[in-house]
């Protein structure tokens, strides 16, 4: 081989080594990063923990992040957030529950904390508050509501009588008033986010009171009110997630509360270096994406006319101005 086949060769070699050595760097670049995210509940329910799921996967796949979960099967919260913090740089805790963050961050200083959907009584610099303007999207949900249904009543079935929960029913209510003032709104509550059988039976109660269509805040409890919502001919509307999916036929919609891209994009700031939203709380609303209306993936049949969208997407605006005021329980 003559020297200038030879320098040729090296310099391949040596360009070949660099991109590998970028890609293998950029693949990596957080891998020493430990993520746990602790659910109260379980995975599974297709809506609420999922979603965080979701975030935690992608801040895997895409950053190289290490992430273990744990499900508290909604009991010994406080034994698996120290658990986690034994373990893990940041600890995502996904639920009311967790409500003694308060006391057991500020034992583990090192650790980063978020606390989704609820915040704590008082600032702990370690910890970030992320809380979602659920009454904003449950407006519009109430709208769609009102504006598809026949009999003038419409329901809602919520996991728990608690302010998140009444959150969304109050933005609903007001939502549903919006479109037709003299709506009939009829609630009740799971009192579990695990029981579809109790979705189910509260569900058909709202629906023997002529609600023929029902909003489902419960979760897995929820999957109940699609089944009642098939099983009686009514419509439903999903929670969280845009759920669709799971039956086509009977949800017109979801109100989406992006808990995933909440979390990934939290984590993702202080991957790189920006931790400026700890010591404080987050709210995730319309105004910057987390909050709106799912209507399933392109080609999913549609309930909901062109004409109601558009009317919805002009109440999303006046929302974000300020022009509309949501009621809140915060």
């Amino acid at each position: 081989m003559n020297m200038k086949k030879l320098i040729s060769v090296v310099l391949v070699l040596v360009l070949m080594l660099a991109l590998f050595v970028g890609c293998k760097s950029n693949e990596g670049e957080n891998s020493d990063l430990k993520l746990a995210l602790v659910v109260a509940g379980q995975f599974g329910d297709r809506s609420f923990y999922d979603s965080s799921k979701e975030g935690a996967d992608r801040l895997a796949k895409d950053l190289g992040i290490q992430v273990t979960t744990i499900e508290c099967n909604n009991e010994n919260h406080d034994a698996q957030m120290k658990n986690a913090a034994d373990k893990a740089d940041v600890v995502v805790c996904v639920g009311w529950e967790f409500f003694n963050i308060e006391s057991i961050a500020p034992e583990y200083p090192e650790v980063k904390w978020i606390w989704i959907d609820n915040a704590t009584e008082n600032p702990v610099p370690n910890v970030l508050n992320i809380t979602y303007a659920q009454n904003e999207g449950s407006y519009l949900a109430g709208y769609i509501a009102a504006a598809m249904s026949k009999t003038g009543v419409v329901g809602a079935v919520g996991g728990q009588d608690q302010p998140v929960i009444n959150d969304f029913i109050v933005g609903y209510k007001q939502g549903a008033a919006a479109f037709n003032p003299e709506i009939k709104v009829v609630t009740n509550y799971t009192n579990t986010y695990d029981d579809p059988a109790m979705g189910k039976e509260c569900a058909l109660a709202l629906n023997d009171q002529k609600a023929d269509v029902i909003f489902q805040i419960a979760s897995a409890a929820g999957d109940g009110v699609f089944e009642a919502a098939k099983e009686r001919g009514f419509y439903a509307i999903g929670v969280d997630s845009d759920q669709k999916y799971i039956d086509p036929e009977v949800i017109i919609c979801s109100m989406k509360k992006e808990v995933g891209n909440s979390i990934y994009d939290a984590v993702k700031a202080l991957a790189d270096g920006d931790d400026s939203k700890w010591g404080g709380t987050w709210v995730a609303d319309m105004s910057n994406g987390y909050v709106g209306i799912g209507y399933g993936e392109e080609g999913a049949v549609q309930q909901v006319s062109d004409e109601i969208k558009t009317a919805v997407e002009e109440l999303a605006q006046k929302i974000v101005s300020g022009e509309i005021k949501v009621d809140t329980t915060r």
